[in-house]
This record gives structure tokens, sequence and C-alpha cells, in this order.
């Protein structure tokens, strides 16, 4: 499993918008891949419709190639749905990896169980699937429903908690700030990883 995020890094609502549609792409990019696919945790844009951030898991065999094939800067070419006859039309976004370094054991992890919310049918409605994991000694807690089972739930619980756990160590050290929140402001406007054009957000070959 990697965790991967696609981030507006504190653009305007064309990045944002840029974002929504990554995501879209990179889900098509995984389904033909055989890779899965499920939304962690998102930041709404401020138009309806665009996502700000997003971290994802991608659970497979091609998840690494996938999560690298990603990995970087991605530029998105179009006139802007937003102010016409704006001059820009290069949008910048960044994609990361994240890969914590270690597994928090379960033993260090308070876990229950919670009824999934949100859309998903009758599973959501009648299975208690969902995982609310707290970190004893931080207090750090995270609700995971993305998964089907709750043991898979909590094998992405702990994935998370290791992740933020890390976040904070690295947030802790003087003059350091935490990897995820260096990455929303530190996306270079240069050298993309993949390039994407027009509305339909169509990869550059």
């Amino acid at each position: 499993m990697r965790l991967l995020q696609l981030s507006s890094a504190q653009g305007p609502d064309e990045c944002c918008l840029a974002v929504s549609k990554a995501l879209a792409r990179l889900a098509e990019e995984a389904c033909a891949a055989g890779v899965t696919l499920n939304r962690v945790e998102e930041e709404p844009g401020r138009v309806a419709g665009t996502l700000r951030s997003v971290l994802v898991s991608l659970t497979g065999e091609q998840a690494q190639a996938l999560a690298e094939r990603w990995r970087g800067t991605l530029q998105w070419t179009c006139e802007s749905p937003y102010r016409p006859r704006h001059g820009r039309k290069n949008w910048f976004i960044g994609a990361e990896v994240f890969t914590p370094v270690s597994e928090v054991p379960e033993s260090d992890i308070r876990f229950e169980a919670q009824r999934a919310s949100g859309p998903g049918g009758q599973h959501v409605n009648k299975t208690d699937s969902a995982i609310r994991a707290t970190h004893l000694a931080s207090g750090i807690s995270v609700k995971v429903q993305s998964e089907r089972s709750q043991h898979a739930n909590k094998k992405l619980a702990r994935l998370l908690i290791a992740h933020k756990l890390e976040a904070l160590r690295e947030a802790q050290h003087a003059g350091q700030k935490a990897q995820r929140r260096q990455f929303h402001h530190q996306i270079a406007r240069g050298n993309p990883q993949r390039c994407f054009t027009g509305k339909g957000f169509t990869p550059v070959k």
C-alpha cells in the first residue's frame, strides 16, 4: 500500500480544479493497472467540485509504479474556466508519495468499530466496518472507512497514524516543518513530471 497526496499548494481555484481532474485521471490509470484506489482524506476547494488537496491509498502490485509515475510537479495547460480572458493558462499542482518508515504496533493504538457514513448503499448502512483509531501516547486519531472490512481499515489506520507521527516528529525538530506541510509550499513551477492539457485533462505524451 502507498499513500499519494495531490495538492494545489495554495494555488488559485484553477489549481484546485486541476487536483480534482488529476484525481479522476489517476483513478482511471489505477483501474487500468489493477490498482485499488481509495480516498483517505480530502480538503475541498472554495468552488464546488474542486479539491485543495486529497490523500489516497493505492493497493496492488503496480501501486508503487503508479505512485512514482505521478510523483512530482504536474502541469495543466488550459484556459481558466472561472476567469474569461485571463492571461494565465498554465496551472501547477503537485503529487507526493508518503511511506511511513515504520508501522505502529497495534498495542499502542485503541481501535473502535463504528458505523460507516456517507454514500455506499446497503453495505454502508448495515455494517460497522469503519474504524476510529487513536494513538494512546500522542492522542492522534483517525477515522477510516474507505475499505470494506475492519481488518483492511485497521491496516490503513495504522499506516495513517504512522504517517502523522512521522510528520509530528519532523515538526518538533527546530527549523523543520512536517513533510506534508512543506510539500504544500514547495511545488516547483518548472520541469513538471507530467503535463496535461484542455478541459479533458488529457495527458501530453
